[in-house]
């Protein structure tokens, strides 16, 4: 294994010193190690991939310098067009270096919605013309090699982590909002208090994981959600497809702060639109827990005034389980003229024993498509 304080000061040696990007289970204890040795200004935690690409591009053209962008390969989606149209030798020529987490890796079990990102992780990167090499043991010498591409070229150069590349390193600058509610305290409340035919969407990460396990807790079945197991940041937008063609049923999203921060232009959508049908909970706890728990900005925003401007009819905020009944006692007796949002302030952390849910996406979708059609 790689010890993360070794690999980022051979990085720092060959004049790395600025990162961004979007945590990742499999660079968690890297990305750590950059929150805690790097100064806030060096090391921006971005809203989506694609922001961190413009932020290294902005980056070198005030320093001539070269960026680091970390991701997971989820993330090379949503940074092929700034990495096509910005950075790439046609456009810009903007040098930058990629670690990108990868999920999925054919012969490696992983979760369902990383398997075909995993087949094409490095398709997609010989499709850009972007040259990589996958870390190894001769990890110096890859490290070295392609700091010497990016520099001699002008170009983009990938550096791929399999799982167990790193060995750990416990993230020490970590904040923590004490709150005095845990994220599936939150969710177990918002579902005791749902109505008979809520279709629920929620989001990627242990928010689908809490909502799955409660749900069979209480043997209640799964018809009535829609897991969003991948697609981080769009749960949202899933929603009010729903919300806007099934008028009659009630929509809630399981949102939390980090994907609502991905997207959120989705909001402004939301409230153009204004369905009385759809209401948007966002569990925040200011942190990427899935991942590690490397920070967001979602503690630091105010969720209420940015949904009150993009047209949302109703908003409210919740920091207790007194607070966050009396938001959802509103919810339920409200005569709706429009979408409804309750930010729910909570603790960071999940329980070391909470399980994944053991459907398919699959049967997952069959099951709340029959359920629609009631």
């Amino acid at each position: 294994m790689i010890a993360p304080k070794d690999f980022i000061e051979t990085l720092s040696a060959g004049g790395v010193e600025f990162y961004a990007g979007v945590p990742d289970s499999l660079l968690k204890n890297l990305c750590a190690y950059i929150t805690d040795s790097m100064p806030r200004e060096q090391n921006i935690i971005a809203a989506n991939e694609g922001n961190a690409v413009g932020l290294a591009a902005g980056y070198h053209l005030a320093t001539g310098k070269v960026g680091c962008v970390y991701m997971q390969n989820s993330g090379e989606g949503n940074a092929i067009n700034p990495l096509l149209s910005l950075m790439d030798a046609d456009v810009y020529s903007i040098p930058l270096l990629l670690i990108i987490g990868w999920r999925g890796e054919p012969g490696v079990h992983d979760e369902p919605q990383h398997v075909k990102q995993g087949k094409v992780t490095l398709s997609l990167l010989e499709a850009m013309g972007i040259p990589y090499s996958v870390l190894d043991a001769n990890w110096h010498t890859q490290v070295s090699d392609a700091l010497q591409t990016i520099r001699s070229t002008h170009g983009i150069y990938a550096l791929i982590v399999r799982k167990g590349t790193f060995s750990d390193y416990a993230l020490h600058n970590s904040v923590s909002h004490d709150w005095s509610m845990s994220r599936e305290e939150a969710i177990k409340m918002v579902v005791d208090n749902l109505r008979a035919d809520d279709v629920v969407v929620s989001t990627t990460g242990m928010i689908s994981r809490e909502l799955f396990e409660y749900r069979e807790a209480k043997s209640q079945g799964h018809s009535h959600d829609f897991l969003t197991v991948g697609s981080m940041g769009h749960a949202s937008q899933i929603a009010l497809g729903i919300a806007l063609q099934k008028p009659d049923r009630r929509v809630v999203v399981f949102d939390g702060d980090g994907a609502l921060l991905m997207h959120m232009g989705g909001m402004a959508v939301i409230g153009d639109y204004n369905p009385a049908n759809l209401v948007h909970i966002v569990f925040n706890n200011g942190a990427h827990d899935s991942v590690g728990g490397q920070p967001t900005v979602g503690q630091k925003i105010d969720v209420e005034a940015i949904a009150k401007a993009v047209g949302y009819a109703d908003v409210q905020t919740a920091d207790s389980r007194e607070s966050l009944l009396c938001c959802l006692n509103h919810v339920n007796q409200m005569v709706a003229s429009g979408v409804s949002l309750i930010n729910v302030n909570v603790r960071k952390g999940s329980r070391r024993d909470l399980g994944r849910p053991t459907t398919t996406p699959e049967e997952n979708k069959e099951a709340l498509m029959i359920e629609l059609q009631k």
